[in-house]
């Protein structure tokens, strides 16, 4: 629930150079979002008032974040060039509300349940704490009574503050007037030239200001520096997402195997057996997907997909059968029997239509993509292929190794197997059934 006492702000100015890649740090992608999206989400449980702080390709990252949010967040640009650093993210920053929570955009962990807690504790500045002995890579936090004294940056640490258990996580709660306070007065007199936020630590504590630890668990505090921290990550994640959905019911074999991604939703009863993707905005509902299946941005309802099967963006299946090696792209499918290799691309094709073995459509032209339509109770034999744009209407036969180029009527037999054969009404007197 949100709180209107409280203001998020996510840093997420940073090239992210460990990365050596062009793409922003933020944008990086763990369980199919950008690791931003996690932090805005987590945080738009907590508050109406979350802005991000960007820099480095701001436009590139504020258009994705609003693809996701709209304008239920808002943006900061930082001077980069003459306000470096994690201070000065927050020099052109104006919070809404008393409290500030200062997140960071390469933490795709974080949980509003563990963020509530920075909202039980009252002191003008709450700041996150590890507790883990014998791990580098993370400031010092110098603690007495129950009070931080000062945060030591690892590389400007001594041997016995190297040996302190108690890790600085990277986020803080300030209240704004704080903020107000102490921003202004931040230098970049070091030498990496840049404003620190933990400067403030410092400033406030020859103040005599109350600061207080927040004890938080790592996994959710983890931050992503390079591509190794990045997979790292994406584990915790996909696991999450996995036990999310068992808790659901959904049945798994060999949830460890299966990758699920964030924008992944199922409803009513549905298997999915081990080593199966499944990508995007997927819908499935009462479905089996079968082992080693790939579905990405399809809607699969009262079907079984697999195993080895491929279902591609814009696919939607209802009351169907995908079975091994069959590949669906950009198509609808809706009562249909597809067995086993074929490809069902740009298609439209109604119930009762059982499709061979080796069956193609082939919807593209060189220059353009084309569409197939096939009606109601179509049978099309093995090793076949239809050259879109073209039209199969109902009750239709296909033979067995025919190349179909012209559109068929209702109840018509094709068959390109020597000289071209069409019988009229051949569909009734084979199976004996009236027009």
């Amino acid at each position: 629930m949100q709180n209107n006492t409280l203001s998020i702000v996510i840093l997420a100015a940073g090239k992210g150079t460990r990365m050596q890649s062009s793409i922003p740090k933020v944008l990086h992608r763990i369980c199919g979002r950008e690791m931003l999206y996690y932090s805005i989400k987590e945080s738009l449980l907590l508050s109406d008032d979350v802005c991000v702080v960007l820099g480095f390709e701001n436009e590139k990252i504020q258009a994705k974040m609003q693809e996701y949010f709209g304008n239920k967040i808002r943006f900061a640009i930082q001077d980069t060039q003459n306000f470096p650093g994690t201070g000065g993210a927050l020099k052109t920053y104006c919070p809404k509300y008393e409290k500030v929570l200062v997140l960071n955009g390469d933490m795709p962990l974080i949980q509003a349940n563990e963020l509530k807690q920075f909202l039980y504790k009252d002191a003008d500045i709450i700041m996150s704490v590890l507790d883990l002995p014998n791990v580098s890579g993370y400031g010092r936090v110098v603690m007495s009574k129950d009070e931080v004294q000062a945060i030591i940056e690892e590389k400007d640490a001594d041997s016995k503050t190297l040996a302190l258990s108690t890790l600085n996580a990277g986020v803080y709660c300030f209240k704004t007037h704080i903020l107000d306070s102490y921003i202004p007065k931040l230098t970049n007199n070091n030498a990496q030239k840049e404003y620190y936020l933990t400067d403030i630590i410092s400033l406030a504590r020859q103040d005599n200001i109350k600061i207080i630890p927040l004890f938080v668990k790592l996994e959710n505090f983890k931050g992503v520096n390079d591509k190794l921290d990045l997979a790292n990550a994406e584990e915790i994640l996909s696991k999450r997402i996995k036990e999310f959905w068992l808790k659901q019911g959904v049945i798994m074999r060999l949830p460890k195997t299966i990758y699920i991604e964030e924008g992944v939703e199922f409803s009513g009863e549905c298997v999915v057996e081990n080593g199966v993707s499944i990508c995007g905005d997927s819908k499935i509902t009462n479905s089996y997907i079968k082992a080693h299946s790939v579905i990405e941005s399809s809607i699969v309802a009262n079907s079984d997909v697999g195993p080895l099967a491929h279902l591609r963006p814009q696919s939607v299946l209802k009351n169907s059968h995908i079975g091994n090696f069959v590949e669906v792209k950009k198509s609808t499918l809706n009562g249909v029997k597809v067995g086993h290799l074929s490809y069902i691309g740009d298609s439209e094709i109604e119930s009762g239509t059982n499709i061979g073995a080796g069956f193609i459509t082939c919807n593209y032209d060189g220059k353009n993509k084309h569409q197939t339509k096939i009606g109601k109770n179509v049978f099309i034999g093995s090793d076949s292929q239809a050259v879109a744009p073209i039209t199969i209407e109902d009750d239709c036969l296909i033979g067995a190794g025919s190349t179909i180029r012209r559109n068929l009527k209702k109840g018509e037999l094709f068959i390109t197997c020597g000289k071209e054969i069409l019988k009229e009404g051949f569909f009734y007197k084979f199976f004996n059934k009236k027009t």
